[in-house]
């Protein structure tokens, strides 16, 4: 007897104006939609990685929810041949893009229920299209897997500084490796210096870095546009006071937020399926889309 496989996804482009951004839909049974976007440092990541396509499985098949991820244009990457490297905004249009489309689909003649979220760099995408959208016509909640949100994020704590630096120097996320990836999101010639990153979306030049690129300096008010909140956090990782400060700023918001910490995981644990922390998270991200983000408070 064959071993019964979830289908396959189906594919559509949405429409930015950057070009067309490809789309995979990963159809559910409920009313319930996920737009969800891959990491990989914003300049690394696919569709077919277990944090694109393993996780929109899962949900669709055991959760019911439809979940599109988008291929969203990489930062570094050349437009074209002897075009320009791939700034910000441009995967942040992209993900707005995608947003848009799903908003005008329709299946079956239902509204879907639309909740918006990402893993690592695309949570940070994910956050900063919601502030862009507004509460309006944002999303009804943000699901945030390990998320960078910071340029220049709080110290860890001794116990987790300890257990990070025995990590592989490659996967520490110390502060030069976090600001080589805004690096490649921003330009380097945007950061100058790096003074102010951490607060008021300025750099050490005196230009001002969009809060939408950085959502962790968003300020109190604009933080206050954003819907309810799940940010999800592997145990041992460098980029984990970015979300906790993030956490730290909805509450004093007054955004209703719940933090969950996945015991015993490393960064990016979506995308080792094979581990126990990865179908954790992944149920307390079904109970999340399945109503848990409107009991939050």
């Amino acid at each position: 007897m064959s071993r019964w496989r979830p289908p396959e996804p189906t594919t559509a482009v949405a429409e930015g104006p950057h070009g067309p951004v490809p789309l995979r839909v990963y159809a559910g049974g409920s009313a319930t939609a996920l737009l969800w976007c891959h990491g990989g440092g914003f300049t690394a990541g696919d569709l077919t990685m277990p944090e694109a396509h393993g996780v929109a499985t899962v949900l669709a098949h055991e959760a019911g929810v439809t979940v599109v991820t988008v291929d969203y244009r990489l930062a570094g990457r050349r437009s074209g041949p002897g075009g320009a490297a791939v700034r910000w905004p441009v995967p942040s249009d992209d993900v707005v893009a995608a947003w848009r489309w799903l908003q005008a689909w329709r299946p079956g003649g239902a509204t879907p229920r639309l909740h918006l979220g990402g893993a690592s760099a695309g949570a940070n995408l994910a956050a900063g299209a919601a502030l862009r959208l507004g509460a309006e016509d944002g999303p009804r909640s943000l699901l945030l897997a390990y998320p960078t949100l910071h340029v220049v994020q709080p110290p860890p704590g001794a116990e987790l500084a300890a257990a990070v630096a025995a990590l592989p120097p490659g996967q520490r996320f110390d502060p030069p490796q976090v600001r080589g990836m805004y690096a490649e999101l921003l330009g380097p010639e945007v950061l100058g210096d790096g003074g102010g990153l951490d607060g008021g979306g300025l750099d050490g030049g005196g230009a001002t870095v969009p809060v939408e690129a950085v959502p962790g300096t968003a300020p109190r008010d604009r933080l206050a546009t954003l819907p309810p909140t799940l940010v999800l956090l592997s145990e041992v990782d460098g980029l984990r006071p970015s979300g906790e400060a993030f956490v730290a700023s909805l509450t004093e918001a007054g955004v209703p937020v719940r933090r969950e910490l996945e015991p015993g995981t490393l960064h990016g644990h979506l995308d080792t399926p094979q581990l126990p922390g990865a179908a954790a998270s992944l149920g307390r991200m079904a109970g999340w889309l399945s109503g848990g983000w409107s009991s939050v408070r």
